[in-house]
């Protein structure tokens, strides 16, 4: 497992939950991890490091978490030394590594989503917000550790993000191009499904909440909680976006000679028009996997085979019929500069009853102290048999960990329309 994080924490904890899994190793890792898996931290971060790491602990199959080893074509080198990788390659990728290349692919495959223009030169982006009417949205084309998009009111704020993306730099090389898109309104909802370069199969949908404060207020984060399953569509609609959007795209970058493996992210805008695509990652979401792993009654390790073997039809998905929600503790100051090295105290096992615990940002010193390492510390999860029962026991978790200064919202699946079970919990799409 490359990784660190509570995506991570939440994938290992599924894959050592398989009788088909005998060891697992994370790299780095995290104080969490290392309780149910070995971690190891390597200076050699880059893709030859990995591949030489696969080989001298000879790894049957490698996952990868986090974006960029992705779009820096972590999974066409392994494939090239015969070594067994799940996700897609750099060229697939590019739905996540550049937004640019995500629209325009969304445009030419006929994919919902929101009425966009391109501009590489700040001066004509500025003309085209001088010129233009309502909300905004403006996204740096790269790869911007989730930051480099901003939701902008009035023109003031979209003129400001460009002059900080493209004129300041912000984000280095990833903001040289922006996408400038028609801000959507209704209700977000995230979408993961296991793809085989055939065909994509749903997991539960879930709903997380990338604003830092409550009410959808302050900057945007990694995600500050999450919970699933997220209805606020219909069945009918559930099966528009699994044909759509997931299978469509599936079948675009098919034809386009970059063919999907791996795991599928849609985050969508469900609109009175019906659902529109805001984004596409590749790989497992953070924190969606946390609260829709626990759900998934089948054998994690089967389904990622049958992608990697193009047999997904053969592995349909299983799915408890309880309900997941948690909420992140982050360190005060995140996402800007935080604070680190904070002592954590309270009960954070991995589990504790109804309760999983997936670290994301945690080291222990020599002496095994446990304390803050990262922005988002913490996620503290629940299952149970109702929505409701699933929001307060994460709740009641959260009371139970003492970390300094640390921060965490407080309307995470409080403000829901309404929480519904799938009739349809597979999710095959039609062919």
């Amino acid at each position: 497992m490359i990784g660190g994080g509570g995506r991570e924490h939440a994938i290992c904890w599924a894959l050592r939950r398989s009788p088909q899994v005998q060891d697992v190793l994370c790299t780095p890792g995290n104080a969490g991890i290392a309780e149910i898996a070995a971690c190891l931290r390597t200076h050699d971060k880059s893709i030859a490091g990995f591949v030489e790491l696969a080989r001298s602990e000879r790894i049957d199959l490698t996952i990868v978490g986090p974006e960029q080893p992705l779009a820096e074509g972590i999974v066409d080198e392994f494939q090239r030394n015969g070594l067994r990788i799940y996700g897609p390659t750099a060229a697939a990728a590019r739905l996540e590594s550049s937004k640019i290349f995500a629209k325009e692919f969304m445009r030419r495959h006929a994919i919902p989503t929101a009425p966009f223009r391109v501009f590489d030169k700040p001066e004509e982006a500025l003309e085209f917000i001088a010129g233009t009417e309502g909300p905004l949205v403006v996204k740096a084309d790269g790869l911007a550790s989730g930051k480099g998009v901003d939701v902008c009111t009035t023109r003031e704020e979209a003129q400001q993000s460009i002059k900080r993306i493209m004129v300041e730099r912000a984000f280095g090389a990833a903001g040289e191009r922006v996408v400038i898109e028609r801000m959507l309104t209704g209700e977000e909802m995230s979408v993961m499904a296991f793809a085989d370069g055939q065909r994509a199969v749903m997991m539960l949908p879930a709903r997380d909440y990338k604003r830092l404060e409550d009410g959808d207020k302050g900057p945007n984060t990694g995600g500050m909680g999450a919970y699933a399953p997220a209805r606020t569509v219909e069945d009918d609609q559930l099966l528009e976006i699994g044909e759509r959007v997931l299978q469509k795209t599936v079948d675009g970058m098919r034809a386009d000679g970059t063919p999907f493996v791996g795991v599928l992210y849609a985050g969508l805008m469900i609109t009175e028009a019906g659902p529109r695509v805001l984004e596409f990652n590749c790989r497992f979401g953070d924190p969606e996997t946390e609260v829709v792993l626990p759900l998934l009654k089948s054998d994690l390790a089967d389904v990622i085979g049958a992608s990697l073997a193009g047999r997904l039809d053969l592995e349909p998905l299983t799915w408890s019929e309880e309900y997941c929600a948690g909420v992140i503790l982050a360190a005060r100051g995140y996402p800007a500069r935080y604070e680190g090295g904070v002592p954590i105290e309270g009960d954070v096992r991995t589990e504790q009853g109804n309760v999983l615990c997936f670290h994301g940002g945690t080291s222990r010193d020599e002496r095994g102290r446990l304390s803050s390492s990262g922005g988002r510390i913490l996620g503290l999860y629940a299952r149970a048999s109702t929505h409701e029962g699933a929001v307060a026991s994460a709740y009641a978790a959260v009371e139970r960990v003492r970390i300094r200064g640390a921060h965490y919202r407080r309307d995470i699946g409080l403000r829901t329309r309404r929480v519904m079970r799938p009739r349809r919990t597979d999710t095959q799409v039609r062919r």
